[in-house]
This record gives C-alpha cells, structure tokens and sequence, in this order.
C-alpha cells in the first residue's frame, strides 16, 4: 500500500523551492516570538500555553496542512500529469495512501518539531507544555492532511477553500462560536495537548478526549477512502 516511486516524487514537489519557503515561514516566526516573549518576559506557562495553542496549533499547523495536503496531488491534477500516474498498475488507494502519509509527514516536521521546539524555549517544556502541544500538532497533522489531500482531489481551488477553512472556520468561528468547536480538528488536537500537559497548566478543550480521537480517526478514514474514490472517477472520466 505504499508506492516509494511516487513518495519521492511527491517529496521532490512539496519541497519545492517556493513551497519549501512557506514550509518554513510559519515555524520561523513562531520561533522568533518564542524567543522574543523568553527574552521579555522570561519563562511564563500561561505565554507558553496561548501561543503554542493560538499560534502554532490554530494558524500554523492547519496552514502547513494546506501546503502540504493540497500540494501532494492538487498540482497533478491540475496540469494533467495525473492522466501519466495513473496510466501504470498502481491501485489508486496506493496513491492517495502512499501521497498522504509523504504530506503527514512534511506537516508533522514542519509544525510538531517547531512547536516543539518553541515550548522549550518559552517555558523549558515546565508542565509538559511543549510536549503536549507537539503531540496535539502531530495528531492535527494527521486529519488536515487528509482533508486537504481530499481537497486537492475535488476542486481545482483546493487551497482557496483550505484558506478558507483553516483561517475563517478553524481561527475565527472555532474562537467565538462554541458549538463550533467540537467540529474543529484544531480543538481536537487541544483535547490531547490538555490530556498531557500537567493540571493547571492553562490548557483546556470544550472537546473530550474520547470525542477527540474519534473524531480524528473517522475524518481521516472517510476523507482517505473518499480521495480514493475520487481518483478513480477521475480516472475514468479521463479514460472516457
């Protein structure tokens, strides 16, 4: 179920030069503030806690998803080369597998080792802070990826409708609309950070844990499965 030919090659394309520079943009600056409140303000939990969890979980890691998810076969897609992949005996769940675990993997390096990273330099990881929150990254990497992978698969305007997602639902109605949040991938991830970090460390979900994993899992299922799906349809219109 994992095609080496086609992770490297998708590996080549995300790491792109102009891809490789937004890659790198967000886990830069979230370091920079690290080492800006540090040097300010020196260790503070609740600075570590709100900027690991409004920074780097709610704008980074979903952003980084974008990237990463719709960039594994949006561009494909979109200039035909798709039509050549597919022409060899590959089973298209192979694919869409072998595509999203490359993508799972650039977006977990390149926001759960950052927001690692910058917990320890807030705080020094006091109270499990910068572990917690590079765990929630990874799982958060997980389902956006498969989202945005699944995206790529449908529109040709994947990252317009990722931005719209990650920065109007995910940022702005998962901040003010409470309901909203027990379908908010970012407050899954915060389910875990909460589970992990020490009492009393500022971080809390309206989201159970139990809820959270859940909910992670099935999105991720159905929107790999649905992007498999997809690929054959396309296939066949293609064949057509």
């Amino acid at each position: 179920m994992y095609h080496h030919t086609i992770a490297r090659l998708t590996v080549r394309a995300l790491l792109g030069r102009r891809r490789a520079l937004l890659l790198l943009a967000l886990p830069a600056l979230l370091l920079l503030i690290a080492v800006l409140v540090r040097a300010l303000a020196g260790p503070d939990d609740r600075a570590a806690a709100e900027i690991l969890a409004g920074f780097a979980l709610a704008a980074m890691v979903p952003l980084i998803g974008v990237v990463a998810g719709t960039g594994a076969i949006g561009p494909e897609i979109d200039d035909g080369s798709f039509v050549y992949l597919t022409a060899k005996p590959v089973k298209r769940h192979t694919i869409v597998l072998t595509k999203l675990l490359v993508a799972i993997g650039v977006t977990t390096t390149f926001s759960a080792v950052p927001t690692l990273l910058a917990g320890w330099i807030l705080n020094g990881n006091s109270g499990q802070i910068a572990v917690a929150f590079a765990v929630a990254a990874a799982a958060a990497s997980v389902a956006y990826s498969a989202v945005f992978l699944l995206l790529g698969t449908i529109s040709r305007n994947a990252v317009v409708f990722g931005l719209v997602y990650a920065l109007i639902w995910e940022t702005l109605f998962g901040s003010l609309v409470p309901g909203a949040r027990t379908l908010s991938i970012q407050h899954w991830g915060v389910a875990v950070a909460e589970r992990i970090a020490a009492p009393g460390m500022h971080v809390s979900s309206d989201v159970a844990l139990p809820t959270a994993l859940i909910l992670l899992t099935v999105v991720t299922v159905a929107a790999t499965w649905y992007a498999g799906q997809r690929l054959r349809s396309l296939t066949l219109a293609g064949e057509e």
